[in-house]
């Protein structure tokens, strides 16, 4: 399998390893020591450090002004979070699972991403909601959701899915310190490092991957740039957040000539390099964890089919999730695993 923390070389200054969830908390650790106007809100957060232990440590270091636990109320968090941004904040709220968020969809869509605009200006709503998504911790139908999609199409939020350490924390910052709302979804599945084990069942125990090297110190990664995990010839795979991982083990296994592009952030999408990437091989396969009808994968397709038609050599590919609710007892077989993913290579370059 691939080290896909090895992929992005870091910068200079001091590295140390890192999982997810420590480049996660290093990152918000960094941008509150340098801007006192960014505070981090959300249940469990402040005393306790998050359930997945995101921002321990965060409120014993600045202060429960700036790391505050709220009520059990995900509208009135992000709520709150909008006025504090109008007022001049950077406020980080955490959405416990990305599950709970859909309480806070009026605020996010009528309010966050709508007051730059209603106000001509005056007005922004600087605020990057945190939030785990996706399965593979056995959580069941109501802490494993993917709702991507559904922010993608709200315009004026911007959407954000890192796969390593590295991008996480770089990508973090980058979404505090943007003057729009940002929504931050992390793959729980990969907090503490991928799967040492095989992808397409759980592993008998949670991997304790070393990580990746990551810079102690402030740096960030453009939101809307996509990275290029794989450069290959034979088909390019689009995919975010633990379908990274997923997408270049099974690569590596079949030996394919495949160009893996890790897209980062959904919104704003960086088409260009979708778009050179298919005219070089021809050939596209688009891979996400979240449901196929209305997924992410669907938008991919239409903008590779508008802009690549004449140089595709094949039927553009998606592997997703399953159209059900999501079944905790087969969650293994929801995912877009090996054999999936593995039948729709074969399939895509049969007649290459």
């Amino acid at each position: 399998m691939s080290d896909l923390s090895t992929q992005t070389a870091p910068e200079t200054g001091e590295t140390t390893r890192m999982n997810m969830i420590q480049a996660i908390n290093s990152a918000m650790d960094v941008v509150m020591a340098r801007d006192p106007d960014v505070v981090v809100m959300g249940e469990d957060v402040g005393y306790f450090g998050g359930v997945f232990r995101a921002t321990a440590g965060l409120q014993k270091k600045y202060g429960k002004t700036r790391v505050f636990d709220t009520p059990i109320t995900e509208c009135g968090i992000i709520g709150v979070a909008v006025g504090m941004g109008a007022y001049g904040l950077r406020p980080v709220p955490e959405i416990q699972f990305a599950d709970y968020i859909y309480p806070a969809l009026d605020q996010l869509v009528s309010e966050a991403a709508r007051l730059r605009y209603r106000s001509a200006g005056e007005f922004t709503a600087p605020i990057t909601v945190r939030s785990p998504f996706g399965g593979g911790i056995f959580g069941g139908q109501t802490h494993s959701q993917s709702p991507e999609g559904i922010f993608t199409h709200v315009s004026g939020i911007k959407t954000v899915i890192p796969a390593t350490p590295y991008d996480a924390k770089g990508l973090l910052i980058a979404a505090i310190e943007d003057n729009d709302p940002v929504l931050f979804f992390e793959p729980k599945r990969i907090y503490n490092g991928p799967f040492n084990g095989h992808w397409d069942r759980p592993a008998e125990n949670w991997s304790k991957h070393p990580g990746g090297e990551v810079p102690t110190g402030y740096y960030k990664i453009p939101l809307g740039k996509a990275a290029t995990v794989r450069a290959g010839e034979a088909v390019t795979i689009l995919c975010y957040g633990t379908m990274v991982h997923v997408c270049a083990a099974v690569v590596a296994d079949l030996g394919v000539d495949a160009e893996i592009i890790d897209l980062r952030t959904l919104v704003p999408l960086d088409i260009e390099a979708i778009e050179a990437s298919v005219k070089k091989t021809g050939r596209c396969m688009i891979v996400h964890e979240a449901t196929r009808t209305g997924g992410y994968g669907a938008e991919l397709s239409a903008l590779v089919q508008e802009r690549c038609f004449y140089h595709l050599e094949a039927p553009i590919a998606r592997v997703t999730g399953f159209d059900t609710p999501y079944p905790h007892s087969l969650e293994w077989a929801y995912f877009p695993g090996p054999v999936r993913i593995g039948q729709a290579l074969k399939t895509l370059l049969k007649d290459a």
